[in-house]
């Protein structure tokens, strides 16, 4: 079984959910709706592609905060936090 990573958006009106190693978007009123189509548009890219070679089960979702104030946007250290899928 192999496991895919799930970026959320609230939209005005829906959820949008993107597998990122895959490039394969779907959407949902609710979070298990979104769930839903995003397994089921996974499944079917699978069946019909194929996991590209360039797959990598070592995922890394990375979460920063950006102070634009300047010219030059410095990362706060204080808000990178990693997640190894």
């Amino acid at each position: 079984m192999n496991s895919f990573t799930a970026i959320i958006r609230k939209g005005d009106e829906q959820f949008v959910a993107l597998c990122q190693e895959l490039d394969v978007v779907s959407q949902g009123y609710t979070i298990e709706e979104f769930t839903a189509n995003l397994k089921e548009a996974v499944e079917l890219y699978l069946e019909e592609i194929g996991i590209p070679e360039q797959y990598s089960k070592d995922t890394f979702v990375v979460k920063f905060g950006v102070n634009s104030l300047g010219k030059t946007p410095k990362i706060e250290k204080n808000f990178l936090n990693f997640y190894n899928l």
